[in-house]
């Protein structure tokens, strides 16, 4: 991936053709418009498709109904299987998905290690591999102590998968713990023909430098990618993180002020505009669903009009209450 140095403006030569929007409809409906790249649902109780663009998340959505996560281009779609990966493309744009149980291999860490190697060998397939954003639903997240916790254990394995596949600089991405009843790791990603600009927060460490207390391999992810058209930032999973230290134990509302100030810094990096609207569309992940209630009316007091799809999941670190990933479009 380019790294931020380079100029963030935007390029004329390559207009938006990607929109992510929350909406409230049938997955059929969705699924049948022309353009729809991929269609997430994040209700247990919507219908299962056959079709390899819809992945139901195995995150509870706190609404009810829950919204569509709908993500568009501008341009035909086709769509398809790989062995494991379910895929869709068009305009240029890459949709791939892959799900594996971890009773059928060696735990968690296998599971990460041969779902990255096949996603990898997949990827070397395509045009389109430009990898730009990566999403990880995870059972049981913060399990184990020291180097025997699941996600330490997912970081290694998904290093082992790698390879060197991210040679040039790591894409945006988000891992989260679910509570799903069945052990599976859930990874989807979106890629390009063209690649983007991986944008580091100046008030965080980046993850790869992470110190060896966070485990034997740092976790590898960019706090953002703008896209090759500089018109839409992708954020990754943003908690109350300073330098490389989790901040506001205990302290949710300070915790939630701490990622919202992460956000901004975020955004003034990759000199979008300041604050969020009604087109840029967040993720919240909540870790005790009690809270829930208290998320929801801090985020609307704060951003007001910004659509937020609110999601029970746990935090890659266990003191961590809540986390926001998600959008912004200039």
């Amino acid at each position: 991936m380019v790294q931020a140095s380079e100029n963030l403006q935007a390029k004329p030569d390559l207009p938006r053709t990607l929109s992510v929007a929350y909406r409230m409809s049938p997955p059929t409906m969705a699924l049948a418009e022309a353009g729809t790249l991929a269609v997430f649902g994040f209700d247990a109780g919507i219908p299962f498709s056959e079709d390899p663009r819809w992945l139901r998340v195995p995150l509870e959505c706190f609404d009810a109904p829950a919204p569509l996560e709908v993500w568009h281009v501008d341009a035909t779609v086709t769509c398809g299987r790989h062995d494991n990966v379910r895929w869709s493309a068009g305009g240029g744009w890459l949709f791939a998905a892959i799900e594996l149980d971890e009773r059928e291999t060696t735990g968690i860490e296998g599971a990460a290690r041969n779902a990255y190697d096949e996603l990898c060998r997949f990827m070397r397939t395509r045009d389109e591999r430009c990898v730009l954003r990566i999403w990880n639903y995870i059972a049981d997240i913060n399990l184990g102590e020291g180097d025997a916790e699941r996600y330490k254990q997912f970081c290694d394995g998904r290093a082992s998968g790698l390879g060197d596949f991210f040679a040039e600089g790591f894409p945006a991405a988000t891992a989260i713990g679910h509570h799903d009843s069945e052990p599976v790791l859930q990874i989807y990603l979106l890629a390009c023909v063209d690649e983007g600009i991986a944008v580091e927060n100046p008030r965080q460490m980046s993850a790869w430098r992470y110190p060896r207390q966070y485990g034997r391999t740092s976790p590898g992810f960019a706090r953002g990618m703008l896209m090759p058209a500089r018109d839409a930032l992708a954020i990754s999973g943003t908690a109350a993180v300073i330098g490389h230290a989790s901040a506001h134990e205990d302290d949710l509302e300070a915790q939630l002020n701490e990622t919202l100030v992460n956000l901004e810094a975020l955004l003034a990096a990759a000199d979008m505009p300041e604050g969020f609207d009604a087109h840029s569309p967040l993720k919240g992940y909540v870790r005790h669903a009690s809270d829930a209630a208290r998320v929801r009316a801090l985020l609307q007091q704060r951003l007001p009009g910004v659509p937020v799809l609110l999601t029970h999941g746990d935090i890659c670190r266990h003191e961590l209450l809540v986390e926001l990933d998600g959008w912004r479009f200039r």
